[in-house]
């Protein structure tokens, strides 16, 4: 393999290796608006218009000339200094402040195959012909014979506009930039804004030259030392420093020649030499990849943050739906359900307040009392049944409510948690189905129960028994029998409960038998929580999908990561 061909091979994969990471940022998200996300999302904005803007599009055309923006804060003379570097008006001075003008190109007749497709600046679209154009989505295109073959000059809008549209523009050209040429004057070089923005250009290796406009003759060595004092303090020691003179300009609004000699002369030589040329073009773009593990490194933190904050709001609606299954599964055990309505309505089954007071032991005295209790009142149960069911369903109604006022309530205080509740209002409290679905889960419930005795009674003499209750009635002992616990109870109610489960456990054994009676209270309280788990756990899942939809991708970090360490290997 010969050495350009090694090359033209290294070139291929490091332009691969870039577009591939930048296929990741793109694919990028930090939906959640966390403190940490705004410096991230701008990162990644930043990041990726340098990689459109200028490291892909230099490094699919490593020969294409120089590009210098001319940079600055507002009125700083940009557009003067273009225009007397051209000799002829190509770019319009603003007479008002900001400016909202299309930033402007100027490149040699013979370069101009370069700049009219979208090789650089895809985002921008292309207008020629002179006059200005209020437009800052596009950049105006201006041949010029003064421009050297191999250079082009771009005069940017002001770094420190105070339209965000100019100032995003503006530091958008400067990523795009092989060579910034950052013009500041006497008065305000000193000023914090294009100091952020020349640190930004140090640490990302960007070329520089500084331009120091409307020096007073009498003060320009002393000013110009104390630039150059503030640019090595910065790391760039190294860039040029080009002082122009606080001179009146001429009748066409021009410096004059000999205060841009230098600039000029050194900018032509520096389009001459294609070796010159290369080393700033390499600097600026090595500079530029030196740069990405750092600003991928500020994304890949901001996702661990987006997902450990999506991960914690999952798991407060997980938890709290866990906490109301548990809840229902005391309510079940504790007592709650054989409260007031319930109790009352089993007196009224048996026939008599007094029925416990009269309880004997023998079963069979039992069975005949209860069959005699309940003969004539057709349908059997039918008011204890519509009592339990009642109030197995507030149970599960309460205990949703409660889970969603808590996690609404912990949301509210919980990184991403008010952006998802704003977004999603009918979050903070249980889903409209929620009522016609509790009232259908107990009615099946019901049924599951009802099935559990019919296929424990299918002998010939269980099932006589059954059929000499009925089939509904002892499925509500049943369901009796199934919360028939006391404790939570107190006073008089312990007594009551604890008749309740005696009498109608004495009743269920002497129709299947004491172990056949415990498996079907157990089995009954497993149906009933297996279909309070399938609810609640629908209820759950509307917070898990506002979640999933502001939730980054899994892989998102490592992605990104492996994009960058491509990269690395790649250079």
């Amino acid at each position: 393999m010969t050495a350009s061909s090694a090359s033209a091979g290294e070139s291929t994969a490091l332009l691969g290796a870039v577009e591939a990471l930048r296929e990741q940022l793109a694919a990028s998200r930090l939906p959640l608006a966390l403190p940490d996300a705004p410096a991230a999302e701008a990162a990644r904005h930043q990041l990726l218009h340098q990689l459109d803007d200028y490291v892909i599009p230099r490094l699919r055309a490593i020969d294409a000339p120089l590009l210098a923006v001319v940079g600055g804060s507002t009125g700083a003379g940009k557009s003067t200094l273009v225009n007397s570097l051209v000799g002829a008006t190509v770019t319009k001075p603003g007479v008002l402040r900001p400016t909202t003008r299309s930033p402007v190109l100027v490149h040699h007749p013979g370069d101009g195959h370069w700049f009219v497709g979208d090789r650089i600046l895809p985002s921008l679209a292309r207008i020629t012909g002179s006059g200005a154009v209020e437009d800052t989505s596009a950049v105006r295109l201006v041949e010029s014979e003064a421009i050297a073959p191999g250079l082009a000059l771009l005069d940017a809008p002001d770094i420190d506009s105070v339209v965000t549209a100019n100032r995003d523009l503006a530091a958008q050209l400067l990523s795009a930039a092989d060579l910034w040429l950052f013009v500041t004057t006497a008065a305000r070089y000193a000023d914090a804004v294009p100091w952020g923005l020349l640190r930004q250009a140090a640490d990302r290796g960007t070329s520089v030259a500084v331009v120091l406009d409307r020096v007073p003759p009498e003060a320009a060595e002393e000013i110009r030392d104390h630039l150059a004092a503030m640019l090595k303090e910065q790391g760039l020691s190294l860039a040029p420093i080009f002082v122009v003179h606080e001179v009146p300009l001429g009748p066409d609004g021009l410096l004059r020649p000999d205060e841009v000699a230098r600039l000029a002369t050194w900018l032509s030589a520096l389009a001459r030499d294609a070796r010159a040329r290369a080393i700033v073009v390499r600097h600026t773009l090595s500079g530029a990849l030196d740069s990405v593990d750092a600003r991928v490194g500020v994304l890949t933190e901001a996702t661990a943050e987006q997902q450990a904050a999506t991960s914690a709001l999952t798991r407060v609606a997980d938890s709290a739906f866990v906490g109301a299954s548990e809840g229902v599964e005391r309510g079940m055990l504790d007592g709650t359900l054989l409260r007031g309505e319930v109790l009352s309505r089993w007196q009224e089954f048996v026939g008599t307040g007094e029925f416990f007071k009269q309880v004997e032991s023998t079963v069979s005295r039992l069975r005949d009392r209860f069959a005699a209790a309940v003969k004539g009142q057709p349908p059997p149960g039918q008011d204890l049944g519509e009592a339990l069911q009642t109030g197995v369903a507030a149970l599960v109604t309460a205990e949703a409510q409660a889970a969603t006022a808590q996690i609404a309530r912990t949301w509210r205080g919980m990184p991403g948690g008010q952006l998802l509740l704003d977004a999603t209002p009918g979050l903070a409290s249980v889903s409209p189905e929620l009522a016609p679905q509790v009232e259908r889960l107990v009615r099946d419930w019901q049924g599951d129960v009802l099935d559990l005795v019919r296929n424990e009674g299918k002998d010939r003499r269980t099932t006589a028994k059954v059929a000499a209750y009925g089939v509904n009635s002892v499925g509500v002992v049943l369901m009796l029998v199934t919360f028939a616990h006391t404790a939570g109870l107190t006073g008089a109610e312990v007594g009551i409960a604890g008749g309740t489960a005696v009498l109608g456990q004495k009743l269920l054994e002497a129709i299947f038998g004491d172990q056949a009676v415990r498996s079907l209270a157990a089995k009954a309280r497993a149906a009933l929580h297996d279909r309070v788990h399938d609810l609640y756990s629908a209820e759950s899942a509307r917070f898990q999908d506002a979640v999933a939809g502001v939730e980054v991708p899994r892989d998102q970090a490592r992605r990104l990561s492996a994009a960058t360490l491509a990269l690395k290997a790649a250079r």
